[in-house]
């Protein structure tokens, strides 16, 4: 635990000495600011809830992470791979396993970062009347555990490619095809149900409206865990090239 900590901690501060947690963390809540601010003048021109209000808010967050947590994955390994820092990584006292779980949850940190700059907003939504702490909750959640979908896949994709933009690219042409897939699981059948398992955005519709479901629980978890233990696995390989 302590080695993963050690990594987690490099990383945090790596972030923090360049300028991508502040750029990211400004424009993530500048964005949701402004998204947080159409909704509410709608709502309070068509007589919206502070539910209302929450729930929109989550659906375009995760839509938003789906945009900046491949930039905040891109350097991790891409940038050590590049430099040729990580043979040195691999090489100490250190297993792979703890690097890839150190840089992970480096990213996560930074995302719960991010994600506490808005609890503001609910304190906002407030003027409309009760807003249920459930909604609330699950919303967090939801935005948590969909968030570590997106860093898993980001980290395996930068584990694979030596440029930064490509990583970062790549991640996001994944998670946007595993993002829109939900649309066309609206065909009948067998092929309509499985590209409705298959997409990052059914899901979490439910966490958006106040329900925390266990299936869609397990399926992030299940998605986080097959994609970190992809990235240990294409590091192990690299140990081999």
């Amino acid at each position: 635990m302590r080695n993963i900590l050690a990594v987690c901690t490099k990383e945090l501060y790596t972030y923090f000495v360049s300028p991508i947690a502040y750029f990211v963390c400004f424009v993530f809540t500048t964005i949701s600011g402004f998204i947080f601010s159409l909704v509410l003048i709608g709502a309070s021109g068509q007589g919206g809830t502070a539910g209302f209000v929450i729930e929109t808010l989550f659906r375009n967050m995760a839509i938003i992470l789906l945009f900046f947590t491949p930039v905040l994955t891109m350097k991790l390994f891409a940038e050590e791979r590049k430099s040729g820092t990580l043979e040195l990584l691999l090489t100490s006292p250190i297993t792979d396993g703890q690097v890839v779980l150190g840089k992970f949850f480096a990213s996560c940190a930074l995302v719960l970062i991010m994600l506490s700059l808005t609890l503001l907003f609910p304190l906002l939504a407030l003027r409309f009347g009760y807003l249920d702490s459930g909604l609330l909750l699950s919303g967090y959640l939801g935005v948590i555990l969909i968030s570590s979908s997106f860093l898993a896949l980001g980290l395996l994709m930068s584990s694979m490619c030596k440029n930064q933009l490509v990583a970062a690219l790549t991640s996001f042409g994944i998670l946007l095809t595993l993002w829109v897939i939900g649309a066309l699981s609206a065909r009948s059948g067998a092929f309509g149900n499985f590209l409705s398992y298959l997409s990052l955005s059914e899901h979490y519709n439910d966490f958006a409206r106040g329900v925390i479901p266990l299936k869609d629980i397990v399926y992030y978890v299940s998605f986080t865990s097959v994609c970190l233990f992809a990235t240990f696995k294409s590091i192990e390989s690299s140990k081999w090239r």
